[in-house]
């Protein structure tokens, strides 16, 4: 197997078991066996189990964010279209944290905690620049209120997530974020 082949296959097995079961709840065993190669290979190409997550995730965020940035829903004002893409980018990250990492794991680890906030940090960054590519509002101050909404709303969506107590609870959070609070915060961007 060449090199892609063998990062690929291991990605793909590891991107397979952490939506099945977990990030926590994945060894690095059960990902070689599913690759069908050697537990030390893994680490041949991925230095922990982390960094092979944050390379899935990675990959699969800036295939999300062109989407996102790329693909706007239609032709929208700009309170829609910074409502569009928030929400998204919400959902995108409720969906890194629920078929990737786990709940679970996120409220009771330290070090999953901090790993999503270096990830979103990253997904800020991204959707900044790939937004700032894309020069669809031209106002001079546009990347700084973007940056703001973004902050502002990974801020609150991630203090559900480390605060909810149950599944059920974040999804109930992630709603009432959707039609209770990201009207204002876009609001206080727009103007």
């Amino acid at each position: 197997m060449e090199v892609d082949k063998i990062k690929e296959s291991i990605k793909k097995a590891a991107q397979d078991l952490f939506r099945k079961y977990g990030y926590h709840k994945t060894s690095v065993n059960e990902i070689a066996k599913r690759a069908k190669i050697a537990k030390a290979t893994i680490y041949k190409y991925f230095e922990s189990k982390e960094l092979l997550l944050q390379a899935i995730l990675m990959e699969y965020i800036q295939h999300s964010v062109h989407e996102i940035i790329h693909n706007p829903s239609e032709d929208l004002d700009e309170e829609a279209y910074l409502s569009s893409i928030i929400l998204k980018t919400s959902r995108l990250s409720y969906t890194v944290c629920n078929e990737f990492i786990g709940w679970e794991f996120i409220r009771e680890s330290a070090n999953s905690q901090e790993f999503l906030k270096s990830l979103s940090d990253d997904l800020e960054d991204l959707l900044i620049r790939s937004f700032n590519e894309t020069q669809l509002f031209k106002a001079d101050d546009y990347i700084a209120r973007l940056r703001f909404l973004i902050k502002a709303s990974k801020s609150i969506v991630f203090s559900f997530a480390f605060t909810s107590v149950s599944d059920s609870d974040v999804r109930k959070n992630f709603i009432s974020f959707q039609k209770e609070i990201l009207p204002y915060l876009v609001k206080a961007a727009v103007k």
